[in-house]
């Protein structure tokens, strides 16, 4: 859905509007769907705090069972990447933080556990894949662009979805490129990906970053918890920051 607000659906380039994503939303509980999904974005060029408060309250009136809530992204070779270049768009990170602060606030309590930095869900229907792609396991993509991960090797198919369907047709392979991993690259990807998680990473995995564990704890950004380090409510809003600092 990403926002309910039109002009920002819009401004995403969505073929969408918010009636349609609503009514799409009632359809599916009609026809029995018993877990739903509802993806929202904030942090959008010209978004009001207020226009993202009412997206919430919105979504969580609807009752989906899973709420995933990201921050925009400029990511390369895309049309707001080139845009932002170009100074169009501005990035405001304390902006961003107050969006976030929000979001846990509001979805936390309305009964949404916040088991992953952006992702909330009722109890019982936090995503199987999601966890199981944070904790490291193997993972099968299908479709262009996809990546899977088996043992130690990743793969991603091509991005092009013609000529992935040319060579799936074609009986040949939708592979673009291999990656064999290492336990380095396994361990480093293990703390990234663990620590924007509910249960955190290992005390185990943070041996040899005593010192900035303990000044990470200092600062109120992470606590102990069960025998493994865990970002606090502080520390969520500067995931990325004190990820760096372990990889």
């Amino acid at each position: 859905m990403q926002s309910w607000d039109d002009e920002l659906l819009k401004l995403l380039g969505r073929e969408h509007n918010g009636r349609q994503a609503e009514e799409s939303f009632h359809l599916l509980r009609a026809i029995g769907f018993s877990n739903i999904n509802v993806d929202l974005m904030f942090g959008l060029p010209g978004q009001t705090i207020e226009q993202w408060r009412l997206t919430l309250k919105k979504t969580i009136a609807l009752q989906p069972d899973h709420i995933s809530a990201y921050c925009l992204t400029y990511e390369e070779d895309t049309e707001f990447f080139l845009r932002y270049a170009r100074g169009e768009f501005c990035q405001d990170s304390d902006a961003d933080a107050e969006f976030f602060e929000m979001t846990m606030s509001l979805l936390e309590s309305a009964g949404y556990g916040h088991y992953e930095i952006s992702n909330y869900a009722r109890p019982g229907f936090s995503s199987v894949h999601n966890r199981a792609y944070w904790l490291g396991k193997d993972y099968l993509g299908l479709g262009p662009s996809a990546v899977s991960t088996v043992g130690m090797r990743r793969w991603q198919n091509v991005c092009d979805y013609r000529t992935y369907i040319d060579r799936v047709f074609s009986g040949q392979s939708p592979c673009a490129s291999n990656e064999n991993l290492t336990d380095e690259i396994k361990r480093t990807e293990r703390i990234a990906l663990s620590l924007r998680t509910r249960g955190g990473v290992p005390a185990s995995d943070l041996k040899r970053f005593a010192q900035q564990t303990n000044e990470f704890i200092g600062l109120g950004l992470l606590r102990e918890s069960s025998g493994s380090f865990v970002l606090t409510r502080k520390g969520k809003a500067l995931a990325d920051s004190v990820t760096e600092a372990f990889l």
